[in-house]
């Protein structure tokens, strides 16, 4: 068994995935929490607690977790919505964790996202080709000519046709609009999308045609894919490796098949036991996690799960189990996997 720490942030055993695009190491994001008639800093809301995983050309990844997990907050720090408290993020092969904005302004045309609601996203006053225009003005990209021959070609890969773009947002329905959120993150011709749930407002009939959109993309522009979501149904659709996070860690990451046919991790057993079979005869035992996700500004001493873990025992109290690899590419942070004294904090 080798532990994260020997593989350099769960990538050293993963040369097989390709060439990597996104390296996050040990990253935090705390956000303050000011009380009193000063307002001074009393403490920290944990959002992301020092995570470590690589995202490699082409794949996509998918992360999943609770409300309150911290996967939105990890998603915007890669996308520089939002500067980590800590840590390092590299994209192909550069450090953008602290460019001022003037700097990452180069790279934000090749990382582009699409967000969970898709009538908050879009500007009601600009029509559809204003609205995917306006990322190629702002980086000063093609003709005037160019871009509008580049406006009719994307509404027209997406499904929507040249006409939707003299149309407003409040003319289409919710999946039409997600679909032009996907044509605004094309248009600048990124190498990495990161997907905000970009389908959890939408019909379930929808989801799957945005979904088959998105996989036929991916081909067609050769994109990599980090797909945020709660619905384990909808990731294994889509991904090639998933991670799982809870209370701003990573619990478990691994392979598709290899996380949703054989989980380690306590908490993701139970996630997965809470996914809807369509097969009538198939036999699921549901794991029912009791109490409450803690608070990100006051997680648990030692295991973040422990409190709602049906396996903890005194060890998990009081040490933090680091990613351990079990081999194939699969990871996972819990001492039922690990010696005891073995690679703890």
């Amino acid at each position: 068994m080798t532990t994260a720490n020997e593989t350099n942030s769960v990538k050293g055993t993963d040369a097989n995935l390709g060439e990597p695009l996104v390296e996050v190491n040990n990253v935090k994001k705390y956000f303050p929490v000011k009380g009193g008639v000063l307002k001074r800093k009393v403490g920290d809301v944990k959002a992301v607690d020092d995570i470590s995983f690589t995202v490699y050309k082409g794949e996509t990844i998918g992360i999943v977790g609770e409300s309150g997990s911290g996967k939105s907050t990890l998603g915007r720090m890669i996308i520089r919505l939002l500067d980590p408290t800590e840590g390092e993020i590299r994209f192909d092969g550069e450090d953008i964790t602290n460019l001022p904005q003037r700097k990452m302004r180069p790279h934000r045309r090749n990382i582009q996202m699409i967000f969970q609601d898709p009538y908050a996203s879009l500007n009601p006053r600009m029509n559809i080709g204003e609205i995917i225009e306006e990322p190629m003005l702002i980086q000063n990209m093609f003709t005037k000519q160019e871009r509008e021959e580049r406006v009719v070609d994307l509404l027209e890969r997406v499904g929507l046709g040249a006409e939707a773009r003299k149309k407003y947002p409040h003319e289409f329905s919710g999946g039409q609009r997600q679909r032009i959120g996907i044509a605004r993150a094309l248009s600048t011709r990124p190498q990495m999308i990161i997907g905000d749930e970009p389908v959890s407002a939408l019909d379930v009939s929808v989801q799957s045609q945005v979904l088959n959109l998105m996989e036929d993309l991916q081909d067609e522009f050769d994109l990599t894919y980090m797909f945020i979501a709660h619905d384990l149904s909808v990731v294994k659709h889509i991904s090639d490796r998933v991670g799982v996070m809870y209370l701003g860690r990573m619990a478990e990451i691994a392979p598709k098949d290899s996380l949703y046919d054989k989980p380690l991790h306590p908490y993701t057993q139970a996630l997965i036991s809470a996914v809807p079979s369509t097969n009538v005869e198939e036999k699921k035992e549901r794991q029912v996690l009791e109490g409450d996700l803690p608070s990100p500004s006051n997680p648990p001493a030692g295991c973040p799960f422990h409190t709602r873990c049906p396996e903890a025992h005194e060890r998990c109290k009081e040490k933090r189990p680091e990613l351990a690899h079990m081999g194939e590419g699969h990871y996972v942070a819990c001492h039922l996997y690990t010696e005891p004294g073995e690679h703890e904090t």
